[in-house]
């Protein structure tokens, strides 16, 4: 083994994260499962289902008509779908049940990430040590600081929680919603664009090959079979210590 940083192979990394990928987004939909019952989501799409009939019926139009077909109403037609869609707009329950809806749909989300980010990228890479989680542990790969010191619980935290989870997942998921929901419009997608499109050039330029999360830890994915990685800051000075003395040793002779 050595001291110096062993980056992990371009596929080993790929592997252990697509591995991973898939078990978060289990655990993930599992858990936001749960929390939707827990919540009752149900019980309020439900609701915006009924307003919504009631509404078509009331007024004899359909909400769910595509643009092409909305195009070939009549004048007439189209002002009654506008006085409609007003008329619901307009509604305190529906207005009530619709931000529901999106705050639930949002907490959900969340919770169902967060749960899934915190037991298999924080509590399982702390049980198994230096970082693995299940995909890493699988492919032989691990995480250390870009010293070759070994990771520690509060560093472990940033890279997780901050990093992967708060801006690399979160910020794009908000996004993602309040442009479904309609509260804003391209510059969310641009935003979102950014995000992802940083994170590939920083893999790809740094020296390290570090995305947005291992910047913020100081961080670095290694092989775990030809790294060294040190207990401690100290114990990686005594290491380096010792091969300078044997170096400087060899050039008495």
């Amino acid at each position: 083994m050595t001291a110096d940083v062993q980056k992990a192979s371009f596929w080993k990394r790929m592997s252990a994260c697509l591995f991973d990928i898939i078990i978060l987004a289990i655990v993930a939909i599992g858990a936001a499962s749960a929390l939707s019952a827990i919540f009752g989501y149900d019980g309020y799409s439900e609701k915006m289902t009924r307003y919504y009939e009631q509404y078509e019926e009331q007024y004899g139009v359909d909400f769910d008509i595509s643009v092409e077909d909305f195009e070939k109403l009549t004048d007439e037609e189209k002002n009654i779908y506008y006085e409609a869609d007003k008329a619901m707009n307009s509604d305190g329950e529906v207005i009530k049940a619709y931000r529901m809806m999106l705050s639930l749909s949002i907490l959900i989300v969340s919770l169902g990430l967060f749960i899934a980010f915190f037991v298999l990228e924080f509590i399982i890479p702390m049980v198994f040590g230096n970082g693995q989680t299940l995909g890493k542990k699988i492919f032989g790969v691990a995480v250390m600081r870009t010293n070759s010191v070994k990771i520690t619980t509060p560093v472990l935290f940033i890279r997780t929680i901050l990093g992967k989870y708060t801006i690399e997942t979160m910020v794009p998921v908000f996004l993602l919603f309040m442009i479904l929901f309609g509260v804003i419009g391209f510059v969310g997608v641009l935003v979102i664009f950014a995000i992802i499109l940083l994170n590939v050039i920083l893999v790809f330029a740094t020296r390290t090959s570090s995305a947005i999360h291992d910047l913020l830890s100081d961080t670095v994915t290694v092989d775990m079979a030809s790294q060294r990685i040190f207990d401690s800051y100290d114990a990686m000075i005594e290491y380096k210590k010792k091969l300078h003395a044997e170096a400087v040793s060899k050039e008495d002779y």
